[in-house]
């Protein structure tokens, strides 16, 4: 696309967290300008090595900047704001947050060193501003974090519900209740389209509440006997509330393990929430208490390394020790692609004679997603004429556009990342796709998923590298044997001796050249990566990556 938006039109374009889960930018175009949803982040799946933390590649708004207008960011999770403290060098543009958001993104910005330059607009709740060209009102919904809202978009060429992250939780126990009176009036008012969650739109029924979850911990806490550990996402103010009061009313004290968890409970503290919370014994404290009088809530439900739990289960944390009879609950849910992590840390537990108690066997979590029933429900009252399914896999945005028809929504346009989609003027649908991309948080750099480092590395990975140093004196002959060393493929001094024969493939294939090839550089050091690949491939089946250092003598 190298056109802007016009003033009749209305744009809505994804680079990311649409075909997939999680890494959410969305943008909306409108006369001239771009309003940006959300900037978060997604965890690696072990792809390349070295990198934990992936986001969206913003090119594409990057080079609009100066039709930027803002960014709204729609609740707190690390997949809708972790990219902000990352990315907003690029965009330079005003971020809008409630509360509860804007004090779980500061401490971001502060690490990245920009909580002088980003000006944080704080938004009330069911509060409306206007950026730009665009008139934005926040519509309360239930997640499972606190502030969770809707987006009404609202401009000349028409008025896009925009949902974020909800579920339709009656009971959520921390924040305000889900406001149908404000979604039932956008019908009366008409909805050009509704750009909604698909995450469990395969799932029939609906997501159930946190005050199901609360009433099943009670009692499942009180009929143990030991030391308690529960695993859930720090994120999730309302579990947290839960977990003192069950453990208020069993006569046990918590302990917070994990510097998310300890982050997330002051951001509440600081914004109103957990204000009745049981005072914290200290981390340091826990192995002084009776193990009947211990509640630790941690982090490392998903089974990553060096998280809280993890530490914990494999001995290395010096205050929290598991002995058997105690027992460990996973008040979460498995996020796909984490299968075999957490299957390690639940055996783990359970050689140590740890119960290991989830939501396969107890009501311990409810998603924070809408289910089937709650689709449909949002569906009649907010009547739309487009559907646009986000926040989920293609399986998911599928079956999300054939329930969206079978609620009599007249029009359902399925996209992915970079698809660039036309809301208004009819007629609506597809009409571009832009470059996307994935960045990896490299250490302290990020670098395009499929830049040469990142290549370099995995080929690394799976073959180990080698280095070969050649000198060549001044007489155009070489100077004693090449010097070869390898990582990752020899068990050091025990294979010294295959190490010795690839250094003699690479002097064989040296001593073959012409002379005329051994005065250019190139020629040499081309010869003897492959003879190292080659010998490499002959005794362990791999090809390093190679790296020849020539030495010219003069």
């Amino acid at each position: 696309m190298t056109g802007t938006p016009g003033a009749d039109e209305l744009y809505f374009l994804p680079l990311g967290g649409t075909g997939e889960i999680g890494m959410n930018l969305n943008l909306y175009g409108h006369a001239g300008r771009w309003l940006m949803v959300d900037l978060g982040v997604i965890f690696s799946d072990g792809g390349p090595p070295g990198v934990d933390v992936l986001m969206p590649d913003p090119s594409f708004i990057e080079e609009r900047r100066e039709d930027l207008v803002g960014l709204v960011l729609t609740h707190a999770h690390e997949d809708h704001i972790g990219a902000v403290g990352h990315l907003w060098r690029r965009l330079r543009c005003p971020v809008y947050a409630t509360a509860f958001t804007a004090a779980m993104v500061y401490p971001k910005l502060v690490e990245a060193g920009l909580a002088e330059e980003v000006e944080i607009i704080e938004v009330p709740l069911s509060g409306r501003f206007t950026v730009g060209p665009f008139e934005v009102e926040l519509i309360t919904l239930t997640h499972s974090i606190p502030e969770p809202n809707a987006l009404v978009i609202r401009t000349a060429a028409g008025t896009v519900l925009h949902t974020g992250d909800w579920k339709l939780d009656p009971d959520p126990l921390v924040g305000d209740a889900y406001d149908e009176r404000a979604l039932r009036a956008l019908a009366d008012e008409g909805v050009l389209a509704m750009v909604c969650d698909s995450t469990n739109a395969l799932v029939d029924g609906e997501s159930g509440s946190e005050a199901e979850v609360r009433a099943v911990l009670m009692e499942l806490v009180g009929g143990l006997e030991n030391r308690v550990l529960v695993a859930c996402f720090a994120s999730n103010v309302a579990r947290l509330d839960t977990i003192g009061k069950v453990a208020a009313a069993h006569g046990r004290r918590v302990a917070l393990v994990g510097r998310s968890m300890a982050r997330v409970y002051q951001a509440a503290r600081d914004s109103g929430y957990l204000r009745d919370f049981p005072p914290l014994v200290s981390e340091e404290h826990v192995g002084f208490l009776p193990r009947d009088e211990v509640l630790v809530l941690c982090t490392g439900s998903q089974g990553e390394p060096r998280a809280a739990l993890w530490r914990i289960a494999n001995e290395e944390n010096p205050n929290v020790a598991l002995e058997p009879g105690d027992a460990v609950i996973f008040s979460s849910r498995v996020i796909p692609g984490n299968e075999t992590a957490i299957f390690k840390l639940h055996n783990q537990l359970a050689r140590l004679g740890v119960e290991v108690i989830t939501s396969d066997t107890r009501f311990v979590h409810v998603s924070g997603h809408p289910a089937r029933n709650e689709l449909s429900q949002m569906y009649h009252w907010v009547r739309p004429r487009i559907a646009v399914p986000v926040h989920g896999e293609a399986r998911h945005l599928a079956a999300h556009a054939r329930l969206a028809r079978d609620c009599q929504v007249p029009h359902q346009i399925v996209g992915e990342n970079g698809t660039l989609m036309r809301l208004a003027p009819e007629p609506a649908g597809i009409v571009d796709h832009v470059p996307t991309g994935r960045l990896a948080l490299d250490g302290n750099r990020l670098l395009r998923l499929d830049s040469p480092v990142l290549r370099a590395r995995t080929k690394m990975a799976y073959n180990g590298s080698a280095a070969v140093t050649l000198v060549i004196g001044a007489d155009g002959l070489f100077q004693g044997a090449p010097m070869v060393t390898v990582q990752g493929l020899l068990d050091g001094e025990a294979e010294a001796d295959k190490l010795a024969l690839v250094a003699a493939g690479v002097e064989e294939a040296l001593r073959r050249l012409a002379k005329v090839d051994r005065l250019n550089d190139a020629a040499v050091k081309e010869a003897a990566r492959i003879a190292v690949r080659r010998a490499c491939n002959r005794m362990f089946g791999k090809k390093p990556v190679t790296d020849v250092h020539l030495v010219r003598l003069r």
